[in-house]
């Protein structure tokens, strides 16, 4: 699907329907939510705001929830030890989120599951829309305009002000709506089981597994060529992550990663000369020097130096591999484009007809022998879809069983 240059001027979406609700912070007002949401009919549209930025985690601020029948809810998560009733009430019925897989970790851990998923962003995807933010795709099929002024607010702030609670409970005004015409372009167009297939299996993924060395994430890392600095950066970054959940504030708040860069490169051996160093600065820099020279002195006295690189199972940058592996990278080369046409006439995305991962790894080793059967049970070990597997694995079998070599 593609949208015309000529729609008519959208009309904007002020306010909610029936007013701007309560937000709901006391027990009897969770019950009441919770009895209307599940006397309420169809799917509910739900959608959370978190505080990334400004406080520690990822958890949940606010939840809005819209279900036929019920109106708006606006709930704070924070008065309440969970949000299990809520949880029962909608036990059975979809939920409708835009970009599910931001919101469904801060939901479950205030002890929301669903039992049935629909992404209104994913299915734009699969429906060829261009652009597929909550905004883009309410204007392009409900000819509607979403403002969208707050959505890197501080969301912990409390009371929260009006506007921006006004700005929330549009967000889920409109998703149901916006789901059925999804659901009727995605079910025209024959994508409807590609969809659902991803919904179930976003919403069966469970919580990601704890990354190796989460400071390996610290932004500039690859700067520090030695082991020792390495490991200053590694004891810099548990001293800011601990600091930073002790006072609940997000780590770049304490110091922020150039700062850890800073230090773990000079090295200083006193608090006169770290507050010197070029580059490390940040809110707590001078009033927890004491901390960050603890761990500096750590990191130089420690034997414990981390690897300069962690082993990978994955494949190398695809841009080495006709040096390393001239036959898989004509398997990659030859692949990829003929993928690339599947996608270009399903109009889906590619890295949505296969994840491109899933296509390195295969082509870089492939199973052998190479056949239909062999490269659709690799697919699925890798975890792609049963329709990607049915797209995907007749054209990679075909590629890389006669793959275009350079020159020919």
């Amino acid at each position: 699907m593609t949208e015309t240059s000529d729609a008519p001027t959208p009309t904007p979406l002020t306010a909610p329907s029936e007013g701007v609700p309560l937000v709901v912070n006391t027990e009897s007002g969770l019950r009441r939510a919770a009895a209307a949401l599940a006397a309420a009919t169809g799917p509910v549209a739900v959608d959370a705001e978190r505080a990334s930025g400004f406080r520690y985690g990822q958890r949940a601020f606010l939840v809005q929830l819209r279900r036929e029948g019920a109106g708006t809810w606006l709930i704070d998560p924070e008065a309440f030890e969970d949000l299990a009733p809520i949880d029962q009430a909608l036990s059975g019925v979809e939920w409708i989120l835009h970009a599910s897989t931001q919101d469904l970790p801060c939901l479950a851990e205030c002890g929301m599951h669903p039992d049935a998923l629909f992404d209104t962003e994913l299915a734009a995807r699969l429906a060829g829309l261009p652009r597929v933010g909550l905004g883009a795709v309410v204007e392009s099929l409900l000819g509607l305009s979403l403002a969208k002024e707050h959505s890197a607010a501080d969301w912990s702030k409390r009371p929260l002000p009006e506007p921006w609670l006004n700005y929330a409970a549009l967000d889920v005004e409109v998703l149901v709506e916006l789901r059925q015409e999804l659901h009727r372009i995605l079910e025209e167009d024959g994508k409807l089981e590609f969809a659902e297939q991803e919904f179930e299996a976003i919403r069966t993924a469970g919580p990601a597994a704890p990354r190796q060395d989460p400071w390996r994430r610290t932004s500039g890392l690859h700067a520090l060529r030695e082991r020792r600095k390495l490991a200053a950066a590694r004891e810099l970054w548990y001293e800011r992550e601990s600091l930073a959940e002790n006072r609940d504030v997000s780590p770049g708040r304490i110091i922020p990663d150039s700062a850890i860069i800073a230090a773990a490169k000079a090295m200083p051996t006193t608090v006169p000369a770290l507050l010197k160093t070029p580059g490390f600065h940040g809110r707590a820099a001078a009033k927890e020097a004491a901390r960050w020279m603890r761990a500096l002195q750590t990191a130089r006295t420690t034997e414990d130096l981390p690897p300069l690189h962690l082993p990978s199972n994955s494949p190398p940058p695809p841009r080495v591999w006709a040096d390393k592996d001239p036959a898989a990278a004509a398997r990659l080369n030859t692949a990829k484009p003929r993928l690339a046409r599947v996608a270009e006439q399903l109009e889906i995305p590619l890295e949505n007809v296969l994840t491109p991962d899933h296509l390195r790894r295969i082509a870089w080793r492939p199973p052998m022998p190479i056949e239909p059967e062999s490269i659709e049970a690799a697919l699925r070990d890798l975890g792609a879809r049963p329709w990607q597997v049915r797209l995907a694995a007749p054209v990679i079998t075909v590629a890389f069983l006669d793959p275009d070599l350079p020159g020919e």
